[in-house]
Parts: structure tokens; C-alpha cells; sequence
């Protein structure tokens, strides 16, 4: 519990801890097996998938909030040190966790991010996909967005996960893949969710960011992630980022862990194995 908040995790696997943040529902069905021989992986819900056990109140919404959070289950879970990770919108969950807390950090791995979810990237991103995906990717998104308003009236509460769903042609390399199963059982609270994707992690940049953290950090990304696209954003981390590995998985969108996980699970697996 933390500030009137269940904060439910899952823990798969035994090894060196590896802490992901985001739903401890969703998350573990995107990571192989394979991983959960090398790796002791903790799921952890943040309070935008915890069930609150009171009223939320505009102060709930904070990402420093959400920071105690993680660090309130650290303490909880006995976590001297760990690799701490974040996928899509949860990699700024991430990376802020390393800069208010570096002495508990040994690595940090931010995957399929954007540096900033401002709403001129997003519009860059939009742009990209109309003038660069396949025609009949586009015609499959054009076909799924057009059911989202429904979704949404049916369940205004699940309204993140319809969207995610919707956006599939947006997300997947087989852009004709059916996620839905993914998301059942998974809880949300929307005014969390709206704040930080829509405010907070809009005024980040996580390239910024990077300059005040002096731990390994991997970055992954898919080339067919429309979601966050192009890769490109990404071009002033160079190599002069001493302590960052940059790889781009060519087979996958959003989710490279699920899509190329033989690939995924090599490459990640090295480079933690690795001193630095």
C-alpha cells in the first residue's frame, strides 16, 4: 500500500532483479520465458493501474508521486540494487527513478520512447506514419481507429486500453495483430493516466535527462513503431554517450521484447552480463 494506493506486483523468474514498471498484469505477457531463467523480473503496478482505495484527488497525479511509489515498493521488496526498466510512456517513470535515486540503480532500460510525448512530436509522428507506412497498414489502422469512438462509449473507464488495442497498425511489425487478450484484467485510472501521457511526460526529454544519470542505459526501439516513430528522434544520442547502448530491432514495432524475443532476449542479456 502506498498513499491509499495497491500497488500489486509479479515476480517471475530468479537471477539478478530487473524491475518493470507499468501494470503487473500486462507486462508479464510480453517478456519470454527464456528471460525469467536469467532474470528475476518484478512487475509493478504504478497508480495508474492500482486500485485506489479512496477518491483521487488532483495531487494523486504527480509523476514525483509516482517516483515514492516505486521507491516506497523498493523498500518493501529489499531491494539493495536493481535494473530498472520502462517500456513506451513508463521509460520517463524510468529514468526520473534513476536521477532521484541513482544508489539503488545499477542499469536503467528505457524501450520504445520517444524523448518527449509533446503534442508536436506526436503530430511528427502521426505525419511519419501517413507518409512512409504501407498502404494497406494505413488501411488497416483507418479501419480499427473508426471503431475506437464506440469503444470508448461502451467503457469511458478503458479508455487507454481501447486505444492501445485500436492502434495496433500503429504498434505491431504484423500490423494484422490481434493484442486485445493482452490487455483483459487490466485496470485503469484514467485521470492518472491523461495527466502524466498528456502533461507530465510532455514537457520531458529524456535525452536531457540522460545527461543527469551516469548509469549504463539501454535504449530500444522498433523500426516499425509508428507510435513513437521515426527512430531518427533519437539520432543525437550518439557516441559520445559513453555509458548508452542504442539498439534498433528492425523486425518490431512497439514491443520488440514480444516480436523478435530471441533477438531481444541476446541482446539485452549481453549487455547487462557486461562490466561496464
Amino acid at each position: 500500500m502506498s498513499d491509499g494506493f495497491e500497488l500489486k506486483y509479479t515476480i517471475r523468474g530468479n537471477g539478478k532483479p530487473i524491475l518493470v514498471i507499468g501494470s503487473s498484469v500486462y507486462y508479464p505477457r510480453l517478456f519470454s520465458d527464456h528471460l525469467y531463467k536469467k532474470f528475476q523480473f518484478i512487475f509493478l503496478d504504478h497508480r495508474g493501474f492500482a486500485k485506489p482505495t479512496r477518491a483521487l484527488k488532483p495531487e494523486d497525479y504527480t509523476l514525483d508521486k509516482v517516483i515514492n511509489d516505486i521507491e516506497t515498493a523498493r523498500r518493501c521488496l529489499h531491494l539493495d540494487t536493481f535494473i530498472i526498466l520502462g517500456h513506451s510512456g513508463h521509460a520517463f517513470m524510468a529514468l526520473e527513478y534513476a536521477k532521484q535515486f541513482p544508489g539503488y540503480v545499477e542499469k536503467v532500460v528505457l524501450l520504445n520512447s520517444a524523448p518527449t510525448n509533446s503534442q508536436e512530436r506526436q503530430r511528427q509522428s502521426f505525419s511519419f506514419f501517413y507518409e512512409t507506412a504501407s498502404p494497406e497498414r494505413k488501411d488497416r489502422f483507418e479501419k480499427e481507429i473508426a471503431l475506437l469512438e464506440n469503444d470508448i462509449k461502451r467503457e469511458p473507464d478503458r479508455r487507454f486500453v481501447h486505444m492501445c488495442i485500436r492502434m495496433g497498425a500503429q504498434s505491431f511489425y504484423d500490423y494484422t495483430y490481434d493484442a486485445a487478450y493482452m490487455w483483459n484484467d487490466v485496470h485503469t485510472n484514467m485521470p492518472i493516466i491523461d495527466y502524466l501521457w498528456g502533461e507530465a511526460f510532455g514537457k520531458m526529454d529524456l535525452i536531457q535527462s540522460l545527461g543527469d544519470v551516469d548509469k549504463p542505459v539501454f535504449i530500444g526501439l522498433g523500426r516499425s513503431d509508428y507510435l513513437v516513430a521515426p527512430v531518427s528522434l533519437w539520432d543525437r544520442v550518439d557516441d559520445s554517450y559513453t555509458n548508452v547502448k542504442k539498439v534498433v530491432f528492425e523486425h518490431s514495432g512497439h514491443n520488440p521484447m514480444f516480436e523478435e524475443p530471441h533477438y531481444f532476449d541476446q541482446t539485452l542479456t549481453e549487455w547487462i552480463n557486461k562490466n561496464h
